[in-house]
């Protein structure tokens, strides 16, 4: 597995979910995962799995984390990405500039 292409895939794949409000991360939060596959600029195929979870406490952040894999050894451990939106829509741990 390429794994820029991987990590150029799964940020695109994350980017909706980064414009999506709080309130609509929350409504997703313990839903089972969203799964897609998408060819990559090299042709590759790859399965990318999108999850919400509480960060660290109930009706608190929001943590959203994708993986991705191409279907071979990786499927056993994925290339992953997450952020975490509070409820004013920030992003944590982000720097704002």
């Amino acid at each position: 597995m390429n794994n820029a292409e991987a990590r150029d895939v799964l940020e695109k794949e994350l980017a909706p979910y980064r414009e999506w409000s709080y309130q609509q991360l929350c409504a997703i939060v313990g839903a089972p995962k969203l799964t897609c596959e998408v060819d990559g600029p090299s042709g590759a195929r790859y399965q990318i799995d999108v999850s919400a979870h509480w960060d660290s406490a109930p009706n608190g952040d929001v943590r959203v984390i994708g993986c991705v894999d191409d279907g071979g050894w990786r499927a056993f451990l994925p290339l992953s990405d997450s952020f975490i939106k509070a409820a004013d829509g920030s992003f944590v741990g982000e720097d704002s500039n």
